[in-house]
């Protein structure tokens, strides 16, 4: 069954009736299914094919409402399986657009559980998919804007534009992964897992466009995947998460679909299943359509993880996917660890490697535009137009600067980007180096601030410094602060080792030559030690500081470039 919004198609809003919300985003869909025994697998739980059918079709349905036209699904990032669904029970999808790009957009999906008989939900699982409006006779789609009306869209829009940005850049990493392969006497051999399977496509697999249902290939995809992983260990497997469905082209009713699986490599207690979906239709060549890897687990009565058996890889490309399997496993780890790490939690640095760069940078990011897409501020004071806000919030006090400058935006991001360079205006940066070039928007920096007292020792800081262009013209430019832990750099007798959680700069671009600079600061126990004078004192200290600040962007706004980050010398 599916809800679709009721709000109009040309955006306007009915008025509510009384006691309803006066707003719903007019891209949402909803949709509601109870599962029936032909939804579910052995065990009696609802086959995750049929899930990722469900959620696809309402994905798609949300994407071609704001696109007006069809729409195809280009990807879905990672998926993690928080609980499996019983028979009886009701599976919520409430699916909406994110954001829109030139012709694709990020469709967020949110599922959901309900027992009928307690009334109690719990979420299942939260996915992030792409999809591509169809060209037409006209030629491309240019997809409209998405103009976010609360704070947990504009939320999701922010972040969308880093996701995106993963997305791209998520294949490069793992060629710098690859571990050495490590052979088991009593392994199974990799062949024995091997699962072959054909499908024909007819129309009821085919979608309203003509062309297979993507949902419907992802859950063949399962199906030979969870054979191919029940082959290892001789038990029904449970599908924890799959790694990014990409579509890399479309097939249609009639085409011969052929789907391979085999067990990649299994650890303790999951296993990695490679699988892949290839096309053809009479004597023509085979086309690639998907490709993806499942993690599965395999539960005792106890709903407790089993050990698995070794795997033994075959020659070649067999050993080229088990090390690759190695590689995607440190990369789970690491983005569950960095991305779901609690802020509360101590320490609060995260160690940095080149493996886990991608998540960190991620992860500092988004962590500033959340603090940006707050609309909960409090002003505290204002001098000389430098506005002061302050946020209380878990036990945690943080803190924004505004103020505005008669500096391009373009050039107000360089002058800021270089932390070498902020030791010109702020006092409370003795010295500044660069430890590490990760790449052209990723620098690591040791800060080293002096003592608040006589015989005190000063602080010092591992910073992790990401920067970001605006993705679209109503972005900001982005330069995130946050902390890292380096074996190279561990803490010494001189300097009492600091850390921030999150802090760094949006830079808003208001005219050609009238720029908007917003400071924020995450306040923790390990934070600056000026942090924690009283607001009075606080609020002295920054204008100090910004007022530097401005008359340094305003003394360099027609100076080029002391350096390039590309040039920058790599450590």
């Amino acid at each position: 069954t599916i809800l679709r919004s009721s709000s109009r198609e040309n955006g306007q809003h009915p008025g509510p009736a009384e006691g309803e919300e006066t707003y719903r985003n007019p891209t949402e869909v909803k949709m509601s299914q109870i599962v029936l025994p032909c939804h579910a697998n052995h065990c009696g739980e609802l086959s995750v094919g049929q899930l990722l059918k469900w959620m696809d079709s309402t994905a798609c349905l949300s994407a071609e409402r704001h696109a007006s036209c069809s729409c195809i699904t280009a990807s879905v990032d990672d998926i993690h399986f928080e609980h499996t669904i019983g028979v009886g029970n009701v599976v919520n999808i409430i699916a909406k657009v994110n954001r829109a790009f030139t012709s694709s957009m990020e469709v967020g999906i949110m599922v959901t559980c309900e027992d009928l008989y307690t009334d109690r939900q719990w979420k299942v699982c939260h996915a992030f998919a792409t999809f591509v409006a169809k060209r037409t006779e006209a030629g491309k789609v240019q997809l409209k804007q998405v103009f976010p009306h609360t704070q947990m869209e504009q939320m999701e829009y922010s972040l969308a534009a880093e996701r995106r940005r993963m997305r791209l850049i998520h294949a490069e990493i793992i060629t710098d992964l690859l571990s050495k392969c490590q052979e088991y006497q009593d392994a199974v051999p990799a062949e024995r897992t091997r699962v072959e399977s054909v499908e024909l496509v007819l129309p009821p697999h085919a979608n309203h466009q003509v062309s297979t249902f993507g949902g419907q290939i992802m859950a063949w995809m399962e199906n030979v995947a969870t054979i191919a992983a029940s082959r290892l260990c001789n038990a029904h497997p449970t599908l924890r998460s799959i790694d990014m469905f990409h579509f890399r082209g479309p097939s249609h009713i009639g085409d011969r679909l052929v789907l391979k699986a085999i067990v990649n490599n299994a650890f303790k207690h999951s296993m990695e299943v490679g699988v892949c979906a290839e096309a053809y239709q009479g004597g023509e060549p085979l086309r690639h359509i998907n490709s993806a890897f499942m993690t599965f687990e395999v539960l005792d009565s106890d709903r407790k993880p089993c050990t698995l058996p070794r795997i033994r890889p075959e020659p070649v490309d067999g050993k080229r996917r088990y090390k690759e399997a190695i590689a995607r496993k440190k990369i789970r780890l690491d983005r569950k660890y960095i991305i779901s790490s609690k802020h509360t939690e101590v320490p609060l640095s995260v160690p940095w490697d080149s493996s886990n760069q991608m998540y960190l940078s991620y992860n500092n990011v988004s962590a500033l535009k959340l603090m940006d897409t707050r609309n909960n501020w409090i002003l505290t004071s204002e001098k000389n137009k430098v506005r002061l806000y302050t946020l209380e919030e878990n036990q945690m006090l943080s803190f924004k600067v505004e103020m505005h400058v008669s500096v391009g935006a373009g050039q107000t991001f360089h002058l800021l980007s270089d932390l070498r360079r902020r030791k010109e205006w702020d006092q409370h940066y003795e010295s500044c180096e660069v430890i590490n070039q990760a790449d052209e928007d990723d620098t690591l920096y040791r800060v080293a601030t002096p003592s608040v007292s006589k015989r005190g020792k000063g602080q010092d800081f591992i910073l992790l410094a990401s920067r970001r262009k605006p993705c679209d013209a109503g972005d900001p430019y982005l330069i995130a602060l946050r902390s890292v832990t380096l074996p190279t750099h561990p803490p010494t007798e001189d300097y009492t080792r600091g850390e921030v959680l999150c802090a760094g700069f949006a830079i808003w671009e208001e005219s050609s030559t009238v720029t908007k600079v917003t400071y924020y600061n995450k306040a923790t126990p390990g934070v600056l030690p000026y942090i924690s004078t009283d607001i009075a004192g606080l609020s002295s200290s920054f204008y100090s500081a910004f007022s530097a600040c401005s008359h340094f962007l305003e003394a360099n706004k027609d100076s080029t470039l002391m350096y390039s980050f590309r040039a920058m010398q790599y450590h």
